[in-house]
Formats: C-alpha cells, sequence, structure tokens
C-alpha cells in the first residue's frame, strides 16, 4: 500500500495551509468525530465475520486519543457557544445517532475487509492530519474521484 507516502504528503500539505479559520476548524473537529464514529460503528457490525476490525479500531482509537478527544471537546465547546448546554448536548446526540444510523448497515462503498485495512493503515498513525483526510474521503456517500480510498 502507498498509504504511508500519501498520509506523508496529505501532511506535508496540512502544514503548508494557511490556519483554519474557526469555521473550518469546527467542521474539521465535528468531521473527526464522525470518521470516529462511523470507524466504531462499522466495526462492530463487521465483527461477527473474517474481517473483524475490532482489534484495529481499538489501536486506531488508542494511537489517535488525543486528537479524538481534543476534537470532540472542541466541538462541544462550540456547540456551547452556540446553542447554550442543553442544545449542545442534543446537537452532539444527533451528531452521534445520525453516524450510527448512517452506517449500522454498512459504509456505502467500503466493505468491511476494504475498512479493516484502512483502519489497520489509520492505527499506524499518530499524525492528526490523517483524520482530517481520511474523513474527507471516508465519510462521503461514494469515493471522491482520484481519492485514496476508492472503491478497489
Amino acid at each position: 500500500m502507498h498509504f504511508k507516502k500519501t498520509m506523508a504528503a496529505a501532511a506535508t500539505a496540512a502544514a503548508l495551509l494557511m490556519t483554519p479559520t474557526t469555521a473550518s476548524a469546527a467542521s474539521q473537529d465535528e468531521q473527526v468525530r464522525k470518521l470516529d464514529i462511523m470507524l466504531m460503528v462499522t466495526s462492530l457490525r463487521c465483527r461477527m465475520g473474517s474481517d473483524d476490525f475490532q482489534p484495529q479500531y481499538r489501536k486506531f482509537s488508542a494511537n489517535h486519543i488525543t486528537a479524538l478527544n481534543q476534537a470532540a471537546r472542541r466541538l462541544e465547546s462550540g456547540l456551547v457557544a452556540r446553542h447554550g448546554k442543553k442544545g449542545a448536548k442534543r446537537a452532539l446526540d444527533r451528531i452521534s445517532v445520525g453516524m450510527a444510523n448512517q452506517y449500522g448497515q454498512g459504509h456505502p462503498w467500503l466493505g468491511c475487509a476494504e475498512l479493516k485495512e484502512i483502519t489497520e493503515d489509520l492505527s499506524k498513525s499518530k499524525d492528526p492530519a490523517v483524520l482530517t483526510q481520511a474523513a474527507d474521503e471516508l465519510l462521503g456517500p461514494a469515493p471522491r474521484s482520484g481519492g485514496r480510498w476508492a472503491r478497489r
């Protein structure tokens, strides 16, 4: 796989970009949170077959725990600022339930074997920029043209 080269290029590109605006940073935090939920939900869905990737998901979560927690805290803080404490809780619940519902029946264009491979790749990095790139490519209804994880 050329994942490491792709991720190195993504990290370099991310480092060269200007500091994101508050709105885009909030969007990135939400996307990272959604990526984590998607991987968790699909790992649970795939746990009974030969492509069980719960061990890879646990490793991914452990290796990215700081970035995942920071994104979740920033997302929550932004929602509290916009909606108040109760409104933020409802908004976070909507995000989580929406992701669970969306991916509970599987990923729209990736199977368990592909998700297992991707999660393994993601678990090998501790670079937070990798999470943003993965979220951008994996959370859409179809693979992006030329995206790293287009159907193989």
